[in-house]
């Protein structure tokens, strides 16, 4: 549920306030919502009818286009009337506080550690690094256990999508042993 509030003190609005706080952000992930359902319509009038096909592809780009516009819409005009979403109960987030930029350079490091050697080690070692890496960058110091888990997760998720999916994701140096 939303209600009109005064971002500047937290209270709720009066009506001789004047005109209700607009939520930019909010109205930008409403004009996102309009241009991304848009494109998502004008795209699906590119798509080729097949001659034995009476619904085509089609219907479900133009359904999803129109509900995506619709829903940005619908969200402008709440926020233009000047609801707010209301704020979880059980949020833990200190918004005062500043955003921790070492981890978060950690976790892009680990990440491009992984984009980087997943062609020449393969999943399985490289999901692993990327478990273990992850799990220092936020705060784990229990180095054995997270390479065993580590190993456990790319291994049975290696085997999980190309055994089960048919997704042949790189077994790397590990080619012959998986």
């Amino acid at each position: 549920m939303s209600t009109p509030l005064d971002t500047t003190t937290g209270a709720a609005r009066t009506p001789d306030a004047g005109t209700p706080d607009r939520d930019l952000p909010q109205l930008g992930l409403a004009a996102a919502l309009v241009l991304v359902g848009a494109y998502t319509f004008y795209d699906a009038t590119t798509l080729r009818i097949g001659f034995g096909d009476p619904v085509g592809p089609r219907v479900f780009p133009y359904v999803i286009g129109a509900v995506t516009v619709l829903l940005g819409v619908l969200l402008a005009l709440s926020t233009l009337r000047g609801d707010v979403p209301e704020a979880e109960g059980g949020e833990d987030v200190d918004l005062r506080q500043p955003a921790d930029w070492v981890t978060v350079l950690k976790l892009v490091g680990v990440l491009m550690v992984t984009v980087l050697t997943v062609s020449f080690l393969g999943w399985a070692i490289s999901g692993a690094i990327l478990f273990v890496g992850s799990a220092w960058s936020l705060g784990s110091r229990t180095l054995v256990r997270d390479v065993i888990v580590g190993l456990v997760l790319s291994v049975g998720s290696w085997y999980a999508f190309h055994e089960g999916l048919g997704v042949i994701l790189p077994a790397g140096i590990l080619d012959g042993v998986l």
